[in-house]
């Protein structure tokens, strides 16, 4: 019987472990920004072309590497971080696998470029399916360059695999903001086809991530510090009034490394206990020193899963930290019984004594004098004209003329009995109206077979779903002009996302003026929405966006309308009026479907009569 094992080939074990490494050209750009910082780089610019499908380029000005280190990097697990197992539980730097350049190098064309501080001349390698086609000397700046084309050239199945441009590019952003987060004191840039996303000067926490989430992000931050003997905490918190419905700015570092923790999060989102909005998550910066070898690393090759030694004490310093922090900073509300700051007196008044009031008198006051502005007595009541004697009511009477009606309505006359209601009730009309409300949530109208109950809120976005896709593959919708431009700001991905969705938005009723880096210029709006609403809806259509992560324009659209139609609809809570509630009946059965929302739940129910009898047995 023949033996069935054998050994793989070297480039079918690394395309298999390229597998668990690189996933999507996101995956380069960070194993490649990790080497950088790890070479002690302080200015790294990053260069990509279609969303790094086409091209990644990560130049840096770090230490470089010799003609021998530059050719033996590419070899699986070969790295220069660790020499032993015990060098894992004391790591200090991004890489020690030793697996990211031997794994993208088995999937793409990769051409290296780097010379040392004291070289005169540098290395150049270029290699394609782990195979090296040329080495030789190169001029090149100081420091590493690395170019990464045409990622899963030679596994068109992991390639068909990618999502769109705008999908990948997000990734791409996403990690880019992680890695720059956590080194403030590094530059970064990043290009996209030519034009710039991010340029990331060296500076502080604070102002790194006022810039990468834009200005307005300032206002929202707290500051956390907290050391102890365990962990030594510091960031940034949100306030509860700026959270968000989605997990997007929401960052953990230890050690400098970005991790993904559930647990960590349950401690932030207890400490935000009962100051948070139902299904609203709070934005966090956080940064957790610990000791090396209490926590291991060596879980996941992306790195982003680690264990510690002592979760749970991590878990009560955490919550308490973010805690102390709201109420230090007036954030969370604070009760204090032992005194009333509105008794307290004013800085101003405390060397001032007491002075007597001053009584004015006003000398040509005369409480019997008769005639007072407007016809009223000092008493309030009106007074009566003065109408002097008996005889003045016939004065000058044979001399009017009584034949225009201008003389007959100077003529007064004896009011007529008044035969009002005591309780001043007013003749109902009978409306006919075959609706009525139902605790400002559903709308219930009669049918022959019994009643039909409907909810009011997912009717309605059921009808403004369907006329917002047909404004924007049909027709546009009329919108409404600004007598003062809109001016709202977004993070980097917002923008690209508005911008990438801008068409739509325009059909939809929105008219936009200039783009700028992070703020946008709204100069028109639709006219079902307000002025106040504008950038609430705008900021759950991003939301929207960003978590569907949409594959194709089809399905864009589809999320866009979705999200409008939610945004924009009534919400319950909402008194309408009989003919509002008529309306939005009609509507719904004049949909292509009416028993659906755009989200797939049931609009209305109907009880038939035979259902209602059997409540009464």
């Amino acid at each position: 019987m023949t033996d069935v094992i054998h050994l793989l080939p070297d480039h079918v074990a690394n395309q298999i472990a390229a597998g668990e490494v690189v996933q999507r050209p996101a995956s380069v750009i960070k194993e490649l920004l990790e080497n950088s910082i790890d070479a002690g780089a302080t200015n790294i610019k990053v260069l990509i072309k279609e969303a790094g499908k086409t091209l990644i380029q990560v130049t840096d000005n770090g230490k470089g590497m010799s003609l021998t280190d530059a050719r033996l990097c590419f070899e699986r697990h070969a790295t220069s971080k660790i020499n032993s197992a015990e060098d894992l539980f004391s790591l200090k730097t991004k890489g020690f696998r030793g697996e990211a350049l031997a794994s993208i190098a088995a999937i793409a064309h990769v051409e290296l470029k780097t010379i040392q501080n004291d070289d005169e001349v540098g290395t150049c390698i270029k290699i394609e399916g782990s195979e090296v086609v040329s080495q030789g000397a190169c001029v090149t700046p100081e420091g590493t360059t690395l170019c990464v084309k045409n990622l899963f050239y030679n596994i068109p199945a992991r390639r068909n695999f990618l999502k769109s441009d705008t999908v990948e590019l997000r990734h791409i952003i996403d990690e880019f903001q992680r890695v720059a987060l956590a080194h403030p004191a590094i530059q970064f840039s990043l290009f996209h086809n030519g034009s710039e996303l991010f340029q990331l000067p060296e500076t502080n926490l604070r102002q790194r991530i006022v810039n990468i989430f834009g200005g307005k992000t300032n206002e929202k931050l707290v500051p956390v510090e907290e050391d102890t003997e365990i962990v030594k905490v510091s960031g940034f918190v949100g306030k509860p009034e700026f959270a968000k419905k989605s997990r997007g700015e929401q960052f953990f570092f230890v050690n400098d490394r970005f991790i993904k923790s559930p647990y960590l999060n349950h401690a932030v989102t207890a400490a935000f206990e009962g100051l948070l909005k139902d299904k609203a998550y709070p934005s966090y910066f956080l940064y957790l020193q610990v000791d090396p070898k209490s926590i291991d690393i060596n879980i996941h090759p992306t790195k982003t899963e680690i264990k510690f030694d002592d979760e749970h004490s991590l878990y009560t310093i955490l919550r308490s930290a973010i805690k102390h922090s709201l109420g230090q900073f007036n954030v969370a509300p604070v009760l204090d019984f032992d005194r009333d700051a509105t008794l307290d007196t004013p800085y101003e008044f405390s060397n001032k004594g007491p002075v007597p009031p001053k009584v004015e008198v006003d000398p040509n006051f005369n409480p019997f004098q008769n005639e007072r502005s407007g016809g009223y007595s000092s008493s309030g009541f009106r007074k009566e004209k003065s109408s002097g004697s008996w005889e003045s009511l016939y004065t000058d009477f044979d001399q009017k003329d009584f034949s225009t009606p201008s003389a007959i309505n100077q003529v007064e006359f004896e009011s007529d009995e008044v035969t009002g209601n005591l309780f001043g009730q007013s003749e109902e009309k009978s409306s006919g109206s075959t609706t009525f409300q139902l605790n400002k949530k559903y709308i219930v109208s009669t049918l022959k077979s019994g009643i039909l109950v409907i909810d009011q809120h997912r009717a309605h976005s059921r009808i403004l779903y369907e006329e917002l896709l047909k404004n924007i593959t049909v027709t546009s919708a009329v919108s409404q002009q600004l007598l003062f431009p809109l001016r709202l700001q977004f993070s980097t991905n917002e923008m690209e996302l508005l911008k990438e969705n801008k068409e739509s938005l325009e059909q939809t009723g929105f008219i936009f003026g200039n783009f700028s880096k992070d703020s946008v210029e709204i100069t028109g709006i639709p006219t079902l929405i307000s002025e106040s609403e504008v950038a609430i809806l705008l900021e759950q259509l991003l939301s929207d966006l960003e978590n569907e992560v949409p594959g194709s324009s089809f399905s864009q659209i589809d999320i866009l309308a979705k999200s409008l139609a939610k945004g924009m609809a009534v919400k319950s809570g909402t008194l309408l009026n009989s003919e509002e509630q008529q309306n939005i009946v009609n509507s719904l059965f004049a949909c292509k479907e009416s028993t659906l929302s755009p989200y797939n739940r049931p609009i209305f129910i109907t009880l038939t009569v035979d259902e209602l009898d059997k409540k009464f047995m």
